[in-house]
Formats: C-alpha cells, structure tokens, sequence
C-alpha cells in the first residue's frame, strides 16, 4: 500500500488514550511534512477508537464523514459526578445508588431514544465568542451552554456491574456520550460520569479497519522512503 497525501487519504486511526484528536493531527501533518491535513469528528482526550483523517484534496469530504452516523461503547459509572462528566476532573459530588435497580437502569436507557435536546458539557470543544469552552472552563469560567438536537437510534445495555454499566450506542452528529453520562444519573436521581468510551464505528467505516497510530507512521513512514520513523 502507497499513500499519496497530497492528492488526497482518508485516514482511519484508533486515536491513543490521553492524545487529543489535533495531537494525531499535529503528529502525522509534522511527520509527513503535508499541508493540509484535518480530522471529521472530536474525540475527547479520554476517549480512544475511530479518529478519520482527511489530506490534501480529501480535506473537501470532511462536513461529508462528520455528518455520518457514530457508534460508541463504554462505561457510565454511577453514584459520583465530574465537572467534565468524565475523569478528566476530580470528584465533585457522591450520591447514594442503593435504590437502583437493573430494571430502572433499562427503563431510563429507554428515554434516550431518539429525537432530543442534549445540553453540551462545559468542558467541550464547542465555541462561544470566539473561544473553546474547555478552556473557559479550565480557568472555573462558567459558560451557559445551549441546547442542541441529536438523535439517539439505540442505546443497548450490554452489562450491569454496579456501579458501572456497560452500554453500547448509535447517535448522530453532535451528540454529547458525556452529557448522557451525565444526563442518566440525574434521570436515576444519582449522578454519574463517563468511566470509559471508545467510538467504533463512523457511517461505514468501523474500527476494525483502522490503524493504531504508531503502526500507521511505521508503515507509512516505509513507504514513503523513511526508515527512521
């Protein structure tokens, strides 16, 4: 296999646990010397799984994937909340789970079929006057956020080990998993936070098909002619 970035790729690579999706960015545009190179979709630092990426004349399909279906699974742990919904931030509040049982647990699962209005966490990429809002919130600058409509198509439990529920989930663009994360306990009358994601699977491309990032600069690396990657 050949790349030719500058006539255009689409990349599909499992972003590293703790790298942000412009990290992959930086780190394959730098290796590679190109010009232009762009990602179609956030993952949150935490999150691992399908990152693609667009170069050269590609970088013009991006709005294409970005709009495309997404699959997750992960964890939601109950009784302990986070300012940024996931373990990006300390514990903030605990809460008593005793009275919850595995049938509340599916019924509210339930809830988040479909069409909805998602508040986005404080700690996200969304801009407001000119300015990312995880850094607003970094520095304890509280932004309202509006409200924006996703779509949830299923929402399956796949295992129910108190206080951590194994889920699986297909949304649409724009859909916050944290704010679901966070949006599930307060609907159990606990709170909880996103312990684990990891997105599998973006319109036809699945996470199978992708390259972990440090194979990819190896083999890409090879093929271009440079064997100190």
């Amino acid at each position: 296999m050949t790349f030719d970035f500058e006539a255009g790729e689409v990349l599909l690579i499992d972003k590293p646990y703790e790298w942000s999706s412009f990290d992959v960015v930086r780190k394959i545009r730098n290796t590679f010397k190109m010009k232009k190179v762009g990602h179609a979709g956030t993952l949150d630092p935490l999150a691992t799984g399908l990152l693609i990426l667009c170069t050269g004349k590609k970088t013009k399909e991006i709005e294409t994937y970005q709009g495309q279906e997404k699959e997750y699974e992960g964890q939601i742990c109950l009784g302990k909340t986070t300012p940024s919904c996931d373990l990006e931030t300390e514990f903030d509040q605990e809460f008593d789970i005793s009275h919850i049982t595995e049938a509340d647990i599916h019924r509210v699962a339930s809830e988040f079929l479909g069409q909805q209005m998602q508040v986005p966490p404080s700690f996200s990429a969304i801009k407001v006057n000119g300015k990312r809002v995880y850094k607003l919130a970094r520095k304890g600058i509280n932004v309202e956020m509006k409200e924006r409509e996703v779509f949830i198509k299923s929402f399956e439990i796949k295992k129910i080990d108190f206080p951590i529920i194994e889920f699986n989930i297909v949304c649409s663009k724009g859909t916050y998993i944290r704010s679901i994360a966070r949006d599930f306990g307060e609907k159990l009358g606990a709170g909880s936070h996103l312990a684990q994601l990891r997105r599998t699977r973006i319109g036809e491309f699945t996470i199978d098909k992708s390259y972990k990032l440090e194979d990819f600069l190896k083999l890409a690396g090879k093929k271009q002619g440079d064997e100190g990657l």
